[in-house]
């Protein structure tokens, strides 16, 4: 159920959500471990699971989230929760390793990573125009991996074919990394909001093309 969507109280639990204040359609949450470091995103309703539960060790960010629930048996009143748009959930710190974890590649990320930028013509173009070209082709053992990877659009990738640039005689433009933890969240948001924006542009890598 949307959070703008009304619907008569009931009795029952405390957390069945009927609208909030200020109407937003399914907001993401941010969540970070305890020592800020950015995890995950979560919806509004996992967010108040966690906020009824006491396990928000704290909150940030300038955007709030007013949601109403049911009506309590023991008390007659109806419960409210107010979700922050970043939320620390308690708990051990994420590992070293877990924030060094390499995020899943997709075409939609590399694009947002590459700025939709083709690496060998230069130009800007929409993503029904682009593909993903491995730098060393996969027919010559290359990965298909953050590192071997870039953008290109289709008349650059069938120009260059099953070769290597060199081979094709087309110079890239710009390298390839691999996405961070707070990079990938950022690439995988359509709706991320200026605040949560924000945060996560403090933990953007210094190759970052987001900068």
């Amino acid at each position: 159920m949307r959070p703008s969507e009304r619907r008569s109280p009931q009795p029952g639990p405390e957390l069945q959500i009927v609208r909030s204040s200020p109407p937003i359609r399914r907001p993401l949450i941010l969540t970070l471990d305890t020592q800020g470091q950015p995890h995950r995103w979560v919806t509004w309703q996992h967010a108040i699971f966690y906020y009824s539960r006491n396990m928000v060790a704290w909150d940030a960010g300038e955007a709030c989230f007013t949601f109403h629930g049911g009506i309590s048996r023991k008390t007659g009143q109806r419960s409210i929760i107010t979700a922050n748009s970043i939320i620390a959930i308690k708990g051990r710190a994420l590992s070293s390793r877990t924030l060094r974890q390499i995020p899943p590649l997709t075409n939609r990320e590399l694009f947002h990573r590459d700025r939709h930028i083709c690496a060998y013509c230069g130009r800007e173009h929409q993503a029904l125009r682009l593909t993903r070209d491995h730098i060393r082709p996969v027919s010559h053992g290359g990965a298909d991996t953050w590192m071997n990877v870039v953008t290109a659009c289709r008349n650059c990738n069938q120009r260059k074919g099953a070769n290597t640039p060199e081979q094709a005689h087309m110079m890239l433009l710009y390298a390839p990394y691999v996405p961070n933890k707070a990079e990938y969240l950022i690439l995988s948001n359509r709706s991320i909001l200026a605040d949560q924006m924000d945060f996560l542009a403090h933990h953007l890598p210094s190759q970052s093309r987001l900068r």
